[in-house]
């Protein structure tokens, strides 16, 4: 008689996880965008860590790069090759727009993909490639992604260039010495003077590189802590904003995205009286005469004061004033010295006297080697602190934001297109891309907010990665160097003659003894 004996199944292994990686990009290289990107990167790392099947298997991710084309990508290629060397059994992405905008692109690399028996899940369309049963859906998905940026774009010309005639086209950058709230301008008084000293000194007839000098020597105020240029000086002389008018359409996009500068390709319209002016009509126009005198008579090769590294760096800590480099004479023997401008000219008004270039430079000699003798203490333990600072619910919020801002983009080409077909009246087009440009303004202005406070801790966090990493190799200083100097310094606090204090870049503040 046969006999039958049932064997139970063991299970001697634990299910294997699924490694999961992300693709995330942006389409430009700013902060606001990378910030952006930042947000991208934290919710793919909590999406694919909180879910206990899966296994973290990386974020991939480009920026500053199209994508209407992978071969531009290389994070892309990159995760393609892990995927073909077997470290990748699953890809999440935010859509079909960011991961392809050309067709062909998209259907080569999935299938590539498939091929690999690795499916891509697209968040927004809530897409799946390895659950579909054809190449359909793909197909019409990502053709409508690929025509997404041209139709928009071409929708969004057009309603542009009708606020450009009816003149109710809002501007949501302003130039130094402005700052714009719902598309309206106001005067920042704080750079505002300095747009004033530049253009009085234009006229006087100085070059926009001794114009840039001074603003330097000065330590004037730029924006995201750039430095002045005599491009900028050039560009900021020539701003017709400056004088309360608007000259629109100064650039324009062809059909493969690229931005030009617009020289009678488009039109162009101008509108007097846009806001509030820094300078008169008078002066820009005598500023400009001077600077085409100038070129005329060919005297732009001036010869440059000379910069030393403390220039415009080391601040009086008794009257706030920028400290000058001075010769000092002891009998015959000549040395130079710092001293407060304002005691250099009212003693009465500040005490401070002068302390030698040598002691400064001394002092930062012993500072830096501190910081090599004791960087694990003190540098590491400040990026241990910035890093357990919590960000992720200010970047959420952003994430969150940019979703918004492309509904908004949507409605705008939806309301275009609508228009263009004579659906509604100019007057309902213009009320109701008014209530979208505002509530766009809204989500920008919150957004910007929330992007200043991280990208601070940002470029913090890269600034003292690199100071530690400098740190760790570099051997004790017995002399200065002045490039080391302007790397990690960002500006000096003469506290008394026998104290200063560095503020460092990455936001530590050092005191040092002065001998």
């Amino acid at each position: 008689m046969k006999k039958i004996t049932k064997i139970e199944s063991v299970t001697t292994q634990q299910k294997k996880k699924l490694r999961v990686a992300a693709y995330c990009r942006v389409s430009t290289g700013s902060d606001e965008q990378l910030v952006s990107l930042e947000a991208q990167k934290t919710h793919y790392e909590e999406y694919i860590t909180s879910n206990p099947e899966w296994e973290f298997a990386g974020i991939y991710y480009d920026e500053g790069i199209t994508g209407t084309k992978k071969e531009k990508r290389p994070s892309l290629n990159r995760m393609i090759q892990d995927c073909e060397d077997g470290k990748i059994d699953f890809i999440v992405t935010k859509s079909l727009s960011r991961f392809a905008r050309n067709t062909t692109d998209c259907l080569e690399l999935v299938r590539r993909l498939l091929e690999l028996h690795i499916p891509v899940y697209f968040e927004k369309e809530n897409l799946n490639t390895g659950s579909m049963e054809s190449e359909l859906l793909l197909s019409v998905m990502s053709s409508l992604a690929e025509s997404e940026s041209v139709s928009i774009s071409e929708n969004n010309k057009w309603g542009v260039r009708c606020r450009f005639e009816n003149g109710t086209f809002k501007i949501a950058y302003a130039p130094y010495g402005y700052s714009v709230k719902n598309g309206e301008f106001s005067i920042r008084d704080d750079e505002a003077v300095w747009v004033r000293f530049m253009f009085d000194k234009a006229v006087e007839g100085l070059s926009s590189y001794q114009i840039a000098l001074l603003l330097a020597e000065r330590n004037a105020p730029t924006r995201r802590n750039g430095k002045w240029t005599s491009a900028k000086v050039a560009d900021l002389l020539k701003n017709e904003k400056y004088i309360g008018d608007c000259l629109f359409q100064k650039t324009y996009r062809d059909s493969y995205f690229k931005r030009h500068l617009n020289r009678g390709e488009k039109d162009q319209f101008y509108m007097e009286g846009h806001h509030e002016a820094i300078v008169s009509k008078e002066v820009f126009e005598a500023a400009g005469r001077a600077i085409e005198l100038r070129k005329n008579e060919k005297r732009v090769k001036t010869v440059p004061n000379t910069v030393y590294p403390f220039t415009g760096k080391i601040i009086c800590g008794e009257c706030g004033a920028l400290l000058v480099r001075h010769m000092n004479s002891t009998g015959s023997f000549k040395y130079p010295a710092w001293v407060c401008r304002e005691h250099l000219h009212h003693k009465e008004k500040c005490s401070m006297r002068y302390v030698r270039e040598s002691a400064l430079k001394a002092a930062f000699a012993t500072m830096m080697n501190k910081l090599i003798f004791g960087r694990k203490e003190v540098l590491q333990g400040l990026l241990d602190d910035i890093r357990k600072k919590n960000n992720k619910s200010d970047l959420k919020r952003i994430d969150e934001i940019d979703v918004a801002l492309d509904e908004i983009t949507l409605r705008r080409g939806n309301l275009s297109s609508i228009a263009t077909k004579g659906y509604i009246d100019s007057v309902t087009f213009t009320q109701e891309s008014n209530n979208l440009n505002l509530e766009a303004e809204q989500l920008k202005s919150e957004r910007e907010s929330l992007i200043n406070g991280i990208n601070d801790d940002l470029h913090k966090t890269e600034t003292l990665q690199e100071l530690i990493q400098f740190t760790g190799k570099q051997e004790m200083f017995s002399d200065f160097d002045e490039e080391v100097f302007k790397k990690f310094v960002a500006r000096m606090t003469l506290a008394s003659r026998n104290e200063v204090v560095f503020h460092l870049k990455c936001g530590l503040n050092l005191k040092e003894k002065v001998k």
